[in-house]
């Protein structure tokens, strides 16, 4: 009898055959709406909010017409369309460098520091954890803190940790309610610590296991709150990290921290976000594909020491860096965003949700204003990127469950070089609808995907669409909808029998019910 692992090889086989065969045909996918998967856990439509460039200050926390700080209601707004998940704070590099203290009590006793890691530039400190705090309760989202390893203390993250957690009676929560704040936060997921191995301390994963078994030990519970411990992982391909930081404190551990980072070029001279050309286009494409990779032989690492799936597998940090914009502070890392950052933002989601028993949060970076924002903001204008619009889009996989499904993703050729032509994921949500997600790569043609939907009766079909004229279409505080989702009436449903033609370069959203 042939195994249901067995069986699914099988199919892929067949449909890759049939495809290969007639590369001018319908592209079949089949779709199991009666066998779903894990949970598409909310947490992997995270954000991230450093201290950078125009993130926070110019970003979220901005001067009003009294010149007093406050928060942005315009972002605040726009970003509540997404029902963002969590929000990472306040690094990046920057954590490793914060002192939590400087950021608490009256705004005007504040000391001001020098934010040596990005730009050089002086912040009066006025964003600080009772901000934070007040921008994760506008948003509707949960917090998730990374403490200072780097250049702090175990007794400065414990103090942090007690302030923002202890119900009451304590040094830290009494300093906190002298602060204007009685009721404790009960924030659990922390960071211990950030990109170890780099700006955050230039550790050896050995030197890291044992510093975070040290710091973790003193995260003890309030209440009913304790900590989600989220260790330094890996970057990029650093097996050798994860090796050693799982087996040396894996159980100690609640999730670890992956970063990785699209870009065409290299890493010290990359490429423009809206001046490139189609090489580049599909050179982007197959690098944010890489992240499949990755994922699979992190966790084929992590599946040693963790069989169980407890740990989960966190990407912290991901998305595109591009140069940044002419006549930009290159500390403030600022770039526009294009077409092509929307196709990796939806190419990656759907490789989260093939791995959705061990990803379980994602933080695309970053949120405002810095590298694959979701929001640009110029003084009071407010422009939607393309990528604000994937996430828009990809929103109602939030908590759903996952479906599996086996496409045949055909073929994008350009030059010499070629990569799949499609990316996908489905999932259904609580009241029974299936969503399926599609990205058409290949930006000079059309792709015809004929899907057998198995184990659902489904009487209609909607969408929309996200795509474009040029690849390089972006959205400008002039234009800001140049890039913006359509409805989409292509689909086509016959009884089991779902038939979409897909646009080049495009995303599309479909719903079955």
């Amino acid at each position: 009898m042939r195994t249901p692992r067995l069986a699914h090889l099988i199919l892929l086989l067949a449909l890759v055959a049939s495809g290969a065969a007639a590369q001018d045909g319908p592209l079949r996918m089949v779709l199991n709406v009666d066998a779903p998967g894990p949970t598409l856990n909310r947490h992997l439509y995270g954000h991230f909010a450093e201290h950078l460039g125009n993130d926070i200050y110019g970003g979220f926390w901005v001067r009003g017409a009294d010149g007093e700080w406050g928060l942005n209601q315009d972002v605040i707004d726009a970003l509540k369309e997404l029902n963002p998940p969590n929000v990472r704070w306040p690094g990046g590099c920057f954590a490793d460098y914060y002192h939590w203290r400087d950021g608490v009590g009256p705004a005007d006793e504040r000391p001001s520091v020098v934010n040596t890691i990005w730009g050089g530039v002086t912040e009066d400190n006025s964003f600080g954890t009772h901000e934070f705090m007040a921008l994760v309760d506008a948003l509707d989202t949960e917090p998730f803190v990374v403490g200072n390893v780097g250049s702090g203390t175990v007794e400065e993250m414990a103090d942090w940790w007690e302030y923002f957690n202890h119900p009451g009676g304590s040094p830290m929560s009494d300093l906190r309610a002298e602060n204007g704040r009685e009721e404790p936060w009960n924030v659990r997921f922390w960071g211990v610590g950030n990109e170890s191995w780099g700006c955050g301390g230039e550790m050896t994963p050995e030197y890291y296991s044992d510093l975070y078994k040290r710091f973790q030990t003193f995260l003890r519970p309030f209440g009913d709150t304790r900590a989600f411990r989220v260790a330094t992982g890996p970057n990029v391909d650093m097996y050798d990290w994860t090796e050693t930081v799982m087996r040396e404190a894996g159980r100690f551990i609640d999730g670890l921290d992956m970063h990785y980072y699209t870009y065409t070029g290299t890493w010290w001279d990359k490429g423009r976000a809206t001046d490139f050309t189609e090489a580049e286009w599909l050179e982007a494409l197959d690098r944010a594909m890489r992240m499949d990779e990755l994922i699979t032989r992190h966790s084929a690492i992590m599946d040693r020491y963790d069989p169980g799936n407890r740990v989960w597998l966190i990407v912290g940090e991901w998305g595109t860096w591009h140069q940044v914009e002419e006549g930009t502070e290159p500390g403030f890392l600022y770039q526009q965003n294009a077409l092509r950052d929307a196709l990796v933002a939806s190419v990656t989601l759907d490789i989260f949700a093939s791995h959705a028993e061990r990803v379980r949060m994602a933080n695309i970076a970053q949120t405002v204003n810095v590298l694959q924002a979701m929001i640009l903001t110029d003084g009071e204008r407010l422009v939607r990127t393309p990528t604000f619009h994937v996430f828009e889009m990809y929103k109602v996989h939030q908590d759903a469950q996952a479906l599996p499904l086996v496409l045949d993703r055909g073929t994008y050729t350009h030059g010499d070089e070629s990569i799949p032509a499609l990316s996908a994921s489905a999932s259904r949500a609580a009241d029974g609808a299936v969503h399926v997600s599609m990205t058409n790569m290949d930006p000079n043609a059309p792709r015809t995907v004929t899907t057998s939907v198995r184990g659902g009766a489904f009487s209609a079909v909607s969408g929309r669409v996200l795509t474009a004229d040029a690849m390089t279409a972006h959205n400008t505080f002039d234009a800001p909808d140049a890039v913006a989702p359509a409805p989409f009436d292509a689909p086509r449903l016959d009884g089991e029998t779902l038939t979409v033609t897909l646009p080049p370069k495009s995303v599309v959203t479909l719903r079955l019910e």
